[in-house]
């Protein structure tokens, strides 16, 4: 009875599972499923490209033996690659790859196919460049020494800096940074770059605006040399791409921007994202794209705090070499909330007035200069005020906030008003803490370290914290 393919396939799996562990077995061996035999030719069907290429490194060797076995001496193995046709309606697209070594697809109307062994032209800068000669487009200005971390963006900054250590290699893959506009996202992204190339020499970074992505595709896309674009992407080792919420109006080359995602993740490449939104808010955008980016971990970057805000200007005077009073810094920290780019904006604008005018920096000079930057009908926020809306929101009675308890929701509820004090008013430590009960200043720093840590723990808290704090901004509008 002649042997069919299947029957030599399981044959060979069952050599194959006695030798190799069953973890290996089961992730490498167990997805093969065996197509076509044709004398002593059979081919395999391996799910991916990535797929083909570890058993072609790693497992070559038992599988000749094993085929050999049952087959002869003659025997030769064949693989079909299976390649994201990108289209629920079509058929799943193949590669073939015979034993020569030589690649056809088999269907033409493949959009981005694999291009091998051509020479690859680099549409930043001049075709025909190595691999090495890339430029990563990074701006070495941007680092995580002049980032400052705060509530604000802190997962976003810790996750950044594992990627950097080890890109490719962790479950943030890609690492999705979103929120509103001068925020960070950029400088935070191209620190993860730079910090890539300050470690891993060897490693190939390219950052890029989305806007760039889409022009390079279309000059790419009008001269028929779509292939050398994907081609070029796919040799990157970690890839920034900013602001991909800009995609939503660029169908084909969201076509393009999925074959490479597709192949770097599967080659174990880094991929960093920069958008406006989260993932799942994003509109216009494919949602075979949007599930790739959900893979990972989706970070976002709020407006800063009040210390972050201080922080901030700090590191901004101690960088330029600038001396400034402490009580106009604390001025400009506690009314430019909207963003780092304007918190940064006003400062420069402050130095430039005290310049050409010839004139010291005061308190006087800063409300002067700031009138642009602040709204004219904001109002200064109390203690009473936050201790009444955070009542409201937890539906408590105002004299249970004051009251001694250890019951849970009060406790969290009084930490919350005290770590909202803080940052909205201009009260001390000490004062805080006397419209408590006569709490003293320990109690108030204990309670802001509390509601820190929660919100880092607890996403619910969390959320509860955020809401408290848009309500508190509003009212002081």
């Amino acid at each position: 009875m002649d042997k069919t393919h299947d029957k030599v396939w399981l044959n060979c799996l069952g050599i194959i599972k006695d030798i190799v562990e069953w973890q290996h077995f089961k992730t490498w061996f167990e997805p093969i499923k065996p197509v076509e035999l044709k004398g002593k030719v059979l081919t395999i069907q391996v799910p991916s490209q990535f797929f083909y290429e570890y058993l072609e490194e790693h497992y070559v060797n038992l599988l000749a033996k094993t085929l050999k076995r049952e087959l002869g001496k003659d025997a030769r193995l064949e693989y079909r690659i299976m390649v994201d046709s990108g289209n629920d309606k079509n058929k799943p697209l193949t590669m073939d790859v015979p034993g020569q070594g030589f690649k056809t697809y088999s269907n033409n109307e493949m959009d981005f196919p694999l291009v091998i062994n051509n020479p690859v032209k680099n549409p930043f800068v001049i075709p025909g460049l190595k691999k090495m000669q890339i430029d990563s487009q990074l701006n070495p200005i941007y680092s995580f020494d002049t980032f400052i971390e705060g509530d604000c963006n802190r997962v976003a900054r810790r996750a950044g800096k594992t990627v950097a250590e080890k890109p490719g290699t962790t479950s943030f893959n890609p690492l999705v940074v979103y929120g509103g506009v001068g925020l960070g996202k950029t400088h935070l992204v191209q620190a993860i770059g730079n910090e890539v190339k300050r470690h891993h020499a060897h490693k190939v970074v390219l950052y890029v605006s989305s806007e760039k992505f889409i022009n390079q595709f279309q000059d790419h896309s009008r001269n028929n040399a779509i292939n050398d674009f994907i081609h070029f992407y796919q040799m990157i080792d970690v890839l920034i791409v900013d602001d991909v919420q800009f995609f939503n109006r660029a169908e084909k080359s969201q076509d393009a921007l999925f074959a490479i995602f597709n192949h770097l993740h599967q080659s174990g490449k880094q991929l960093i994202l920069t958008s406006d939104k989260s993932p799942k808010d994003l509109e216009g955008v494919q949602e075979r794209l949007l599930s790739r980016f959900r893979w990972g971990l989706s970070a976002d970057m709020q407006m800063p705090d009040y210390d972050t805000r201080m922080d901030i200007l700090d590191k901004k005077m101690r960088n330029d070499g600038l001396e400034m009073p402490k009580e106009v810094v604390k001025y400009i920290a506690y009314n430019i909330q909207s963003n780092v780019r304007e918190l940064e904006g006003a400062l420069i604008s402050l130095l430039a007035q005290s310049s050409l005018n010839k004139r010291e920096i005061d308190l006087e000079l800063a409300k002067k200069v700031l009138r642009n930057f602040v709204k004219s009908s904001s109002r200064e926020i109390t203690i009473e005020t936050i201790q009444k809306m955070v009542c409201d929101y937890f539906n408590l009675p105002y004299e249970r906030l004051l009251q001694k308890t250890r019951k849970r929701e009060i406790v969290q509820a009084r930490q919350i008003t005290m770590y909202l004090a803080k940052q909205f008013t201009k009260n001390s430590l000490k004062t805080i803490g006397e419209h408590f009960g006569g709490r003293d200043h320990t109690t108030v720093i204990h309670s802001c370290q509390t509601v820190k840590d929660l919100m880092d723990t607890d996403g619910l808290f969390k959320e509860s914290v955020v809401e408290l704090q848009q309500k508190v901004q509003l009212a002081a509008m």
